[in-house]
């Protein structure tokens, strides 16, 4: 009989090390830490953050006369419950409790589980079946290897090309940097190395605006007329995230959808940055009650917690995969279902749909409405432009980044313009005073940089 397993002895931790000064710290950071979107060594010294807390962060040392920031980031769209919410805390701790991690070929687990059901649930209707990834842009790795694999599939392998419209951001890995913007994006370096990929013109700007018959033509052609080539259309619905934070109608998708209905061509919503609330609407195909064949989500997927994205599809292009000849998705993460990720994930849908979230973004609409009005009379300021809880100022020539931050710091809020925008994007639980110093800092950005 074998001997009955038993249970690690305990193990003593190790002594933990004091916080380094802010000082010595940076000094390392330069020494060895690369930062997105920047050179190495660094041109400037990042803030250093010692905690956070509600929309609150607490630097390591004072800058421009401020040791609290108001986020005006939710670090990268994706903390929009804010930080150290006692929700997400415990489902943390409760998880540590079971497991961190465990692999996810072969076994299952009860966090995954619950998440992928829960997001076929709040979904669009047609999509059933949820592949778990890493990060955002490698959710959009799945979906469209997702895509090119159907057809080859159903033995329509000249089906691999995508068609995206211009001013698109689809993540910094290799499928979805080609299908960014090819020539006023960031990642136009790699022109002639990147799979060459069709673009449409960019769509009308103005959510509000009325449809341009002649741009909904010019979306009907070019997918006929590459329809034999065309694995997929894929597109951010409604915003324009990372490649200008540009909106457009609604009416767009519905065009789209009947474009890639007529012509065989499967659709593909990126909702990376507009899932779970963003711009008004749960998902931002809702604004068009429009389905597509592949959606991504990630960004605010856990609250900001932890990385964790999903690619989920419709009956159809799971079934054609498995029909094919390699009848596999041949993907899989290592921390693919990760289960510590999947229970933060699981509590911080729950928490977004147990309030009155649709509420708390529109408040926060009127008080960037209200707030960023006046930065339309500002020199050198273009464009003006809210929907749901983003807000955006854009200028007619590029920001002076480091000027615009030092004066939203000096105001005190953290902000982080890029190209000719300087933008918003708070927490859902910003109080409508926070919102207001927001809008503010906005303000002195666009005035300074």
């Amino acid at each position: 009989m074998p001997e009955p397993l038993t249970p690690a002895p305990p193990t003593t931790r190790p002594p933990t090390p004091g916080p380094l000064a802010p000082e010595a710290l940076l000094a390392l950071d330069r020494q060895h830490v690369w930062h997105p979107y920047g050179p190495m060594p660094g041109r400037q010294d990042p803030l250093v953050v010692a905690s956070a807390s509600g929309v609150r962060l607490r630097l390591a040392a004072p800058a421009e006369g401020r040791s609290e920031l108001v986020d005006g980031m939710s670090s990268w769209w994706s903390a929009i419950h804010g930080y150290r919410h006692p929700v997400l805390d415990e489902a943390a701790r409760e998880q540590l409790d079971r497991m961190s991690h465990v692999m996810f070929g072969g076994l299952t687990h009860e966090p995954a589980v619950r998440l992928a059901t829960r997001l076929v649930e709040i979904t669009p209707e047609p999509l059933q079946h949820v592949f778990l990834a890493d990060s955002g842009s490698v959710s959009v790795e799945v979906a469209l290897k997702m895509c090119l694999q159907y057809w080859r599939s159903l033995g329509r392998p000249e089906k691999h090309r995508l068609l995206t419209w211009r001013g698109g951001y689809h993540g910094d890995t290799w499928q979805p940097m080609a299908v960014c913007d090819p020539d006023g994006g960031m990642h136009h370096l790699w022109s002639g190395v990147l799979p060459r990929q069709i673009f449409a013109d960019s769509p009308p700007p103005g959510f509000d605006a009325a449809p341009d018959p002649a741009y909904a033509a010019h979306l009907h052609e070019l997918i006929g007329r590459h329809a034999h080539e065309l694995a997929a259309v894929v597109v951010e619905p409604v915003v324009q995230g990372a490649g200008g934070m540009a909106f457009h109608s609604p009416a767009y998708l519905r065009v789209l959808r009947e474009a890639c209905d007529a012509h065989d061509v499967l659709l593909v919503f990126d909702e990376i940055a507009t899932g779970f609330g963003r711009s008004g609407t749960l998902f931002a195909a809702g604004h068009a009650d429009v389905s597509p064949d592949v959606m991504c989500v990630g960004k605010a997927l856990t609250g900001g917690y932890l990385t964790l994205a999903a690619a989920l599809c419709t009956s159809r292009v799971a079934e054609g995969i498995s029909r094919g000849e390699v009848p596999v998705l041949a993907h899989g993460p290592t921390f693919m279902g990760n289960p510590l990720a999947a229970a933060v994930a699981c509590a911080s849908v729950d928490l977004l749909l147990g309030q009155d979230w649709a509420q708390e973004v529109k408040r926060i609409e009127t008080g960037l409405r209200e707030g960023l009005a006046e930065a339309a009379g500002l020199p050198g300021v273009r464009d003006v432009r809210v929907l749901g809880a983003i807000g955006v100022v854009q200028l007619d020539h590029p920001v002076d980044m480091a000027a615009a931050t030092r004066a939203a710091v000096r105001a005190g809020v953290w902000l982080r313009p890029f190209r000719d925008l300087i933008y918003t994007m708070p927490p859902y639980v910003t109080g409508d005073e926070d919102v207001a110093r927001i809008c503010a800092a906005v303000r002195a950005s666009a005035q300074e940089g």
